[in-house]
């Protein structure tokens, strides 16, 4: 499993419908090939910073077949005009666990 970490600052004062955007774009995520779930939070000390977590069942189910989908141009229709600033985009794996 691959976990996508998307760090997006929004503009001020958008907060909230970037967040009913996030909801309207879920299906998008988790009808697409090989998504696990998808999370968002939102950051306390500063508000206009969430963090979007995706489980993916390989990398390429995120960046091959989601990004290269119409999924992905409608989550950007969808959110992209909340952005203060590019999304920061990482990827982690499981490496130990408890």
């Amino acid at each position: 499993m691959v976990l996508e970490i998307a760090q997006i600052e929004v503009k001020p004062g958008t907060e909230l419908e970037f967040e009913e955007a996030v909801r309207m774009a879920r299906p998008l995520f988790v009808n697409a090939a090989g998504c696990l779930g998808i999370e968002l939070n939102r950051t306390i000390e500063r508000p206009q910073v969430y963090r979007l977590f995706i489980q993916w069942k390989t990398l390429e189910h995120h960046t091959i077949d989601f990004r290269q989908s119409d999924a992905y141009t409608e989550w950007r229709n969808l959110v992209s005009r909340f952005f203060a600033a590019p999304p920061v985009v990482e990827h982690q794996q499981v490496v130990a666990i408890d």
